[in-house]
Order: structure tokens, then sequence, then C-alpha cells
């Protein structure tokens, strides 16, 4: 029981912060280009890493990695956007988008990793 507390608490705050950053980074860049789910999730990659990377104890693994990490990134909202981008037949952008999301996620998620293994 207390595994599901610290996912929900973790996915709770997780939540709240990309809905917080998300609506932050759309106020600052008017665009048709899905800046926020990008940053979100590039973010969301080298955190992740670094958490991955540090070996943090169980508890603190599934506070801040299963449930912030899980909640704050937002695979199902990166699909739903390069839908949209399918839908509307804009070829460049959606190369771009899924090109730099996929590149970019791996190495952030790589550097995270290395990051975090000199933190402990």
């Amino acid at each position: 029981m207390l595994n599901i507390a610290l996912v929900a608490i973790g996915g709770f705050f997780g939540a709240i912060s990309r809905f917080s950053l998300s609506n932050l980074i759309k106020s600052k860049a008017a665009s048709s280009f899905p800046f926020a789910t990008l940053i979100v999730n590039l973010l969301g990659s080298f955190l992740l890493g670094v958490i991955i990377g540090a070996n943090l104890d169980r508890t603190w693994a599934l506070l801040v990695g299963t449930g912030f990490m899980g909640a704050f990134t937002t695979f199902s909202t990166f699909k739903l956007e390069n839908i949209i981008l399918v839908s509307k037949k804009n070829w460049k952008m959606l190369i771009l988008y899924l090109g730099v999301s996929y590149t970019f996620g791996i190495l952030l998620a790589f550097l995270g990793i290395k990051i975090g293994q000199y933190l402990v």
C-alpha cells in the first residue's frame, strides 16, 4: 500500500508540474509546433536519466521516478500531436518533431544517467 501511495503522490506533483510548465511554454511560444510537449519530454528524459543513474533506493525511485516522472512526461500527448501533424499533412514539422524528440530524448537520458552516476 505504501508503494501505491508513493507513486500517487509523485504522480500528483508530476502532473501539476507538467500542466504548469506546458502552460508557461505555450504562453511564451505561440506556435503550431508542439514546443511545450517537446520541452517537457526532453526535460523528463534527462531527469529520469539522472534518477536512474543515481540509483536511488526503492522508495525514492517509486516516488520520483515512477510517480513524478511518469506523470510529468507525456507519451500520449506526443503521439496525439504526431497524428494531428499527419492529418494536416505537415510532413516537415512531423519529421522534425519525431527526429528531435527521439534523438535528443535518448541523448539527454544517456547524459542524465552519466551525471546521476557522479551524484552518488
